[in-house]
C-alpha cells in the first residue's frame, strides 16, 4: 500500500456524505467512516478521527456543505440562517486550528456573495464546488511546501518531526513530511525520519511511524524525552514540524511538546523549520500570546492507552493539546509561496500573505 493512497477526507459519490479515515484506530485498523449528520461531523473533528489543521479545514468545508444542503427549502433567507447556525456549531469543535475557521469563513463568503443571484439549489451546488476547490488547493499547497522543504535536504539526512503533519493531516502529501515524499519521488532512499511518539495521544507513534513505514522510509520511533539524546548523538540534521496557527510575528501553535523540541534544536544548533500553509498564518494576531489553547480531557493522560489506569484516581491533570513556540527559536517558516525568515511579519507580506 502507498501511504499517499490513504484518503483522509473525500466527498461520497452521491455528494451527500463525507468519507473520512478514522485515525483513532490507526495503525492497527484502517477504517473509513461515512458521515452526514452535523453531530457526527462535529464529533469526528473533536475526537480527532479527522485531524491535522489542513484536513480539518477540508472536513469543515465538506461538513458545512453537507449539513446546510440537507435543509429542504426554496427560501434563501431561511437557507442562510440555517447555514450560520450550522457554521457556529461546527466551529465549536476545535478552538486552536485556524484552518477550521478559515474554511468555514471561506464557505460563508461564497454564500454571501451569491445569495442574491442564485437559487437555493444553485447555492448548494456552488458550495459543493467551493469545498472541492479547498481540497484540491490543499493538495497543491502541500506539494509546494514539499518542494521548498526538499531543497533544504541533503542525502543521508536525519529528520526529526513531532506529532503527525504528513498525508494523514492533509488532503495529500502533508506539510512537515511533504519534503520526504518529494524526495521519494526523486528516488532518494537514504533519508532517516525520527518520530517523536507525541504524548498523550501518540500521533507520532500511531500515525507518523505508520505513515513513514508504509511509504518505505527508514524510520525510528523515539519517546518525546529521547529527542535530546538523539540530537546530541548527531542523528538529527534538520527538524520539520507542522502547525495549527501562526501569529504575525512568527510565534506558532503546534502539538504539545513542539516548543521543547525547538528549544533543544536551538541548543544543538540544528535547523528548525515550521511547515505552514498560508491559511494557517493569522495576521490578525500580534503574537502567540493571543492563540487560544485547547484543553483536552484528563483521561487522555491517565488511562486512554492503558489496560489499567496508570495514575492515581483523583490526581490533578493538566492536558493542553498545544503549546506556542517563540519565533526566536525558528530557522524559517516554509509556506507554499516560499520560505519566510525573521522578521516574519515583513517576510509574510513579501510573500503576499496579509
Amino acid at each position: 500500500m502507498n501511504a499517499l493512497e490513504l484518503n483522509t477526507v473525500v466527498l461520497s459519490d452521491n455528494k451527500k456524505e463525507m468519507i473520512i479515515l478514522d485515525q483513532t484506530l490507526l495503525p492497527n485498523t484502517i477504517k473509513y467512516l461515512t458521515l452526514s449528520k452535523a453531530k457526527d461531523i462535529w464529533e469526528a473533528i473533536y475526537m480527532l478521527r479527522v485531524r491535522g489543521a489542513p484536513a480539518i479545514g477540508v472536513a469543515a468545508a465538506y461538513g458545512i456543505y453537507i449539513v446546510s444542503s440537507q435543509l429542504e427549502t426554496e427560501n434563501m433567507d431561511e437557507f442562510c440562517e440555517n447555514f450560520k447556525r450550522q457554521k457556529s456549531y461546527l466551529a465549536s469543535s476545535r478552538p486552536t486550528a485556524v484552518n477550521l475557521f478559515w474554511a468555514l469563513n471561506r464557505m460563508e463568503k461564497v454564500l454571501n456573495e451569491n445569495r442574491e443571484e442564485l437559487t437555493v439549489n444553485q447555492m448548494k451546488e456552488r458550495l459543493r464546488q467551493e469545498a472541492d476547490a479547498i481540497r484540491q488547493e490543499d493538495i497543491a499547497i502541500s506539494r509546494n511546501i514539499g518542494k521548498f522543504g526538499f531543497k533544504l535536504l541533503k542525502h543521508g539526512d536525519g529528520i526529526l518531526t513531532h506529532c503527525n503533519a504528513g498525508t494523514l493531516a492533509t488532503a495529500k502529501y502533508g506539510t512537515a513530511l511533504a519534503p520526504v515524499y518529494i524526495a521519494l519521488e526523486k528516488g532518494w532512499n537514504d533519508l532517516h525520519v525520527f518520530c517523536d511518539e507525541t504524548r498523550p495521544l501518540l500521533q507520532g507513534a500511531r500515525l507518523t511511524a505508520f505513515e513513514m513505514q508504509t511509504a518505505g522510509v527508514d524510520t525510528t520511533l523515539i519517546c518525546d524525552d529521547m529527542a535530546s539524546i538523539t540530537m546530541k548523538r548527531g542523528k538529527v540534521n534538520i527538524v520539520f514540524v507542522g502547525c495549527d496557527r501562526v501569529a504575525s510575528n512568527g510565534d506558532f501553535a503546534n502539538k504539545i511538546g513542539t516548543s521543547g523540541v525547538a528549544i533543544l534544536a536551538k541548543y544543538y544548533n540544528i535547523p528548525f523549520y515550521v511547515c505552514a500553509p498560508s491559511s494557517t498564518i493569522d495576521m490578525s494576531l500580534k503574537s502567540g500570546d493571543e492563540i487560544v489553547i485547547e484543553e483536552r480531557p484528563a483521561e487522555e493522560v491517565t488511562e486512554m492507552w492503558y489496560k489499567k489506569r496508570m495514575a492515581p484516581k483523583g490526581i490533578k491533570v493538566c492536558n493542553p493539546a498545544f503549546d506556542v513556540t517563540n519565533h526566536e527559536l525558528i530557522t524559517g517558516i516554509i509556506t507554499e509561496k516560499g520560505i519566510a525568515h525573521a522578521p516574519f511579519s515583513e517576510a509574510f507580506k513579501r510573500l503576499g500573505i496579509t
